[in-house]
């Protein structure tokens, strides 16, 4: 590890992404994910955003605002919740695939109709609908479990030439509480592991490299201190050779550092300032896409980011 003070380079490679039918060009500019949520429960905007039509107006105004891409999800996986047993286990999630699809097709679709060039992730970690929105028009899979939850996500993706973002999850998110406290060296080891063996699952799905970017998984079984730790390290993760996301935004470590200025954890209202010091992090520590909850102010903190990467491709470590 380099010494403290040690000036050293990102290494954000400009690279293409290769999508259900089209590419996409990461590292020159840093692209924006913009979340829709379609659930009663999810941690940040639960059930604003449930009845399609509400969705689909959501989406749009945040193309309007530049979301470079819209990540359409229909199940949360706030911690504690169901998500990520399997169907016929005692873990069962809550959300079946069935209601799932009912929340999310009529979303994707009617996005679609009004915006027929819009690039939709859709955040499952289910084969089926996975298949589904693929083949209603979405172009990209967003698995938070990296294919650890459902295996044959793999084989649809691969079916369906869709795009990837694997994401790295500590256990299941009623299972996060409990997770042991790790060093930093051991929680980037532990990621990387994480990391590489869902690259290693894509490749023997038959998926190509230039399909999958990586994202280190925050607050995905980390705890609070935990993820400064790994966004500090994080562009050791692009030794795994695939780009980088990072889903920072609102996340309750950031709520928990604020909290001598709140009085407690800050609510979810008080922390854009903190996600867009953090999104900046992340990009200065090579993510080539970050995913966020707003979008205008975001577009903006990573245009500044972007030029400082270009200027010299380097942060100082501590």
């Amino acid at each position: 590890m380099p010494r403290s003070g040690t000036i050293r380079k990102v290494g954000r490679n400009v690279t293409s992404w290769r999508l259900r039918t089209r590419s996409l060009e990461l590292g020159r500019r840093t692209l924006v994910m913009g979340v829709v949520n379609i659930t009663p429960d999810s941690f940040s905007d639960g059930g604003e955003f449930l009845d399609p039509e509400a969705a689909v107006g959501h989406a749009l105004k945040l193309l309007d605002e530049g979301a470079d891409i819209l990540d359409l999800g229909a199940e949360s996986t706030r911690p504690g919740s169901k998500a990520g047993g399997a169907a016929d286990s005692p873990q069962a999630p809550l959300v079946s695939a069935e209601e799932e699809q009912t929340r999310l097709l009529p979303v994707v679709e009617g996005i679609l109709r009004a915006r027929p060039e819009a690039i939709l992730s859709v955040d499952t970690y289910k084969a089926a609908t996975a298949r589904a929105a693929l083949t209603a028009g979405a172009e990209i899979v967003n698995d938070v479990s990296g294919f650890a939850w459902e295996p044959a996500l793999a084989q649809v993706c691969a079916e369906f030439r869709a795009g990837l973002v694997l994401m790295h999850t500590r256990g299941r998110p009623e299972e996060w509480g409990g997770q042991p406290t790790l060093t930093p060296g051991e929680l980037l080891a532990e990621v990387r592991r994480g990391l590489s063996a869902s690259l290693a699952a894509a490749a023997a799905a038959g998926i190509p490299p230039e399909a999958v970017v990586l994202d280190p998984g925050y607050g995905f079984g980390k705890r609070f201190d935990e993820n400064y730790a790994l966004l500090a390290s994080q562009q050791e993760l692009l030794a795994l050779g695939r780009p980088l996301a990072a889903g920072v935004s609102r996340k309750s470590f950031l709520g928990r550092t604020l909290a001598p200025l709140y009085g407690g954890d800050a609510p979810l209202t008080a922390r854009e300032n903190a996600s867009l010091a953090a999104l900046t992090a992340a990009i200065l520590r090579g993510a080539s896409i970050v995913r966020v909850h707003a979008i205008r102010p975001a577009v903006e903190a990573a245009r500044i980011a972007d030029e400082i990467v270009t200027a010299g491709g380097s942060v100082s470590q501590r």
